[in-house]
């Protein structure tokens, strides 16, 4: 067992992990000490905002009842009617660390701030109610009996090599969550055989068929110069390309989903994938031949939709001179007025 030597805070390397004008200083660094230890119990928290980073360490000390840094010493599991509901921790919140926050915001708390707590076990909801519903405001939270002594341990000598033991024993929420999107990742497979690894979703599944199924068929050729993901904004971004053909700027707001190119027919491809919004409606169609007027490549405009339901449902909207293309059924297109066959209409 480690001796119970606690360093002050000053004596501590704790990174920065939030700055706040509306905290004190002694709140603060309590704060990023919490913050230190969620990190190291392998939290990630990396993508999250100042605002999230804060409440989510306050209530981890309000859990903790840890009002000062020698009190880690002291962080206990609650119990009975002890552990802490949503509306507890509001007050609690708002009385000791000068929060306004409404006692209506209880399922903020649930939702938001004990989320990645909770899901990486070192806050265990319904301690009071092992039956409760998941959305039961009266259940309450207290720290895991698993990770409290770990928590405790925090400030002694040692304490970093000891946390680096436990954890090692235990799949971080981090590396949980990264094997459950790896798990669950889009693959594509571009026409040049270059493979794309796109987030899981039913609008990247869309851009999946359209790149392997709609394009091969459909394409003359087509190479992908432009691709987005709905977690990053560029897969594919091919501007040398796109500024030979005097294509409007990848920065632009309007871009289409995909943006393909037939050097054997000079026509570029703009495609919207159609989850939930978005065709190619005739103010839609307007703005993109704007936007496009100097490029020297017929257009060709074209929604695609995952099923006929979908399609259904935003058939009104879509722009004439354009085409519909359908993933659950391949084979076919619909044109809306012009030509029988695809192609760029002009005129």
């Amino acid at each position: 067992m480690l001796p119970l030597v606690f360093k002050e805070p000053d004596e501590m390397n704790v990174p920065s992990f939030i700055v706040s004008k509306d905290k004190t200083p002694k709140q603060l660094k309590l704060m990023n000490e919490a913050l230190l230890i969620l990190s190291k119990l392998g939290l990630p928290l990396e993508d999250l905002k100042q605002r999230e980073l804060e409440k989510m360490a306050m209530v981890f000390l309000v859990v903790a009842d840890v009002k000062r840094s020698a009190d880690w010493l002291a962080a206990h599991v609650r119990e009975g009617k002890e552990t802490l509901k949503s509306r507890d921790i509001i007050k609690l919140l708002n009385e000791q660390f000068g929060e306004n926050i409404s006692q209506g915001s209880y399922d903020d708390i649930r939702r938001k701030d004990l989320k990645l707590p909770v899901v990486a076990g070192i806050i265990i909801a319904s301690a009071n109610k092992p039956t409760a519903a998941r959305n039961d405001p009266t259940r309450g939270y207290s720290l895991s009996p698993e990770y409290v002594e770990i928590i405790r341990g925090f400030g002694q000598d040692g304490w970093e090599e000891e946390v680096e033991e436990f954890m090692s024993e235990r799949p971080t929420l981090a590396e949980r969550l990264e094997a459950a999107r790896q798990l669950n990742i889009v693959p594509i497979k571009l026409p040049t055989g270059k493979l794309l690894q796109f987030s899981p979703g039913e609008h990247n599944l869309l851009q999946k068929a359209i790149i392997e199924q709609f394009l091969p068929r459909y394409g003359h050729g087509s190479d992908v110069l432009y691709v987005g993901d709905t977690a990053k904004k560029y897969l594919v971004r091919e501007e040398a390309k796109l500024k030979e053909l005097k294509f409007f700027k990848l920065e632009h707001g309007e871009l289409p989903d995909i943006v393909a190119y037939s050097a054997d027919k000079n026509w570029l491809f703009l495609i919207e994938a159609v989850h939930s919004s978005g065709p190619i409606s005739p103010m839609r169609l307007m703005q993109l031949k704007e936007l496009a007027q100097e490029c020297t490549a017929d257009l060709v405009f074209v929604t695609a939709f995952l099923d006929r339901d979908v399609f259904r449902k935003f058939a009104p909207e879509i722009a004439w001179e354009t085409e519909v293309w359908i993933a659950d059924a391949p084979d076919h297109l619909i044109h809306f007025d012009g030509d029988k066959f695809l192609g760029p209409y002009k005129g």
